[in-house]
């Protein structure tokens, strides 16, 4: 089989965080519940980003912090997500490639606009989000390249994008050519409330043999199988499965591939200040070590490491250098 050029390909959200501070009063004149995350439309969205005060703009969605988690270790990657011929939509683009990361979706016209993420810091530390997916829930069949997915070791799904019905499709076209291509299929199940909706999907989809490595948290592997025992939990997903990766939060996170099963503590961290795009950094770390053929006990110690650097300031993107903090940490 030819080496391909790319460790891993990942088709998600294509969202631009935009982070700008505030304070306590443009909250009340805004009606945002402080600390709050919740969806927005295309209306409010534009009218709280015309009111916000200068910030950062950085792309992310889920799979796209993963991709540049990816990338800060050293590990080849591409990303298949869908914005809008915009302003966010131009600073999505240039940012994801700024990052090493190849990108090469047309961006769509017309409305929706492009996806964002407003994130409004307060003083006291307080994050509140406000998200807007527009754009990105208009990702076709077509954005999926055959040959590209054919080119990297690994297909990575991310789970959030499941829901809108042009998009799934998509990634399960993406499922058969990278089966048909010898490839192998990661898929992270994002989060509980989704299996409410599309668990008989996804349950289908391991009963299948049509995912290799799955990322769950616990919450999510509880959700997924119907029990509130962990160990129950495993015990159903693990025999079909060739890897199953469950992150614990502070209890740290383990792998099993056969018979073999792995744990590892948590890294420590100073201060947990933020958690969002903990579980992405996670994935960035464990791939980049299942890819370069680690172990799985290095794999998740790279993902515990990429985790802990991202909890510990404000954002998603990792902002030390993810390379040196693997190397110091594995030797």
């Amino acid at each position: 089989m030819t080496e391909p050029r790319f460790d891993v390909l990942a088709i998600g959200n294509a969202i631009v965080d935009v982070i700008a501070s505030c304070d306590d009063g443009f909250l009340a004149e805004h009606a945002l519940d402080k600390g709050a995350m919740r969806l927005v439309d295309t209306a409010e969205a534009e009218a709280l980003y015309a009111n916000m005060g200068p910030g950062k703009e950085v792309s992310g969605g889920s799979a796209g912090n993963t991709c540049a988690g990816l990338a800060a270790l050293g590990s080849r990657c591409a990303f298949i997500g869908q914005v809008a011929n915009d302003q966010l939509g131009h600073v999505f683009a240039h940012d994801i490639r700024a990052a090493g990361i190849h990108y090469a979706v047309l961006p769509r016209e017309g409305e929706p606009p492009t996806a964002r993420c407003l994130v409004l810091v307060t003083p006291d530390g307080q994050r509140t989000m406000n998200t807007f997916l527009g754009a990105s829930q208009f990702l076709s069949a077509a954005s999926i390249d055959p040959a590209l997915v054919a080119d990297a070791k690994v297909l990575y799904l991310e789970g959030y994008l499941w829901d809108p019905d042009g998009p799934r499709t998509a990634m399960q076209g993406a499922i058969e050519c990278a089966r048909e291509a010898g490839r192998e299929v990661a898929f992270t199940l994002s989060d509980a409330f989704l299996l409410d909706r599309h668990g008989d999907d996804f349950r289908a989809m391991i009963e299948a043999g049509e995912i290799d490595i799955l990322f769950a948290n616990e919450g999510e592997a509880l959700a997924l199988t119907g029990t509130d025992d962990i160990e129950k939990a495993i015990g159903w997903l693990a025999p079909k499965l060739p890897v199953l990766v469950v992150t614990r939060s502070e209890k740290g996170a383990l792998a099993i591939r056969g018979d073999e099963r792995v744990e590892v503590p948590a890294e420590p961290v100073a201060q947990v200040i933020d958690t969002t795009g903990a579980g992405d950094s996670f994935a960035a770390g464990f791939l980049h070590g299942y890819v370069q053929g680690k172990s799985l006990e290095e794999s998740l110690t790279l993902g515990a490491v990429a985790a802990a650097e991202v909890i510990g300031h404000y954002g998603a993107r990792p902002e030390a250098d993810l390379a040196q903090l693997a190397r110091e940490r594995l030797g």
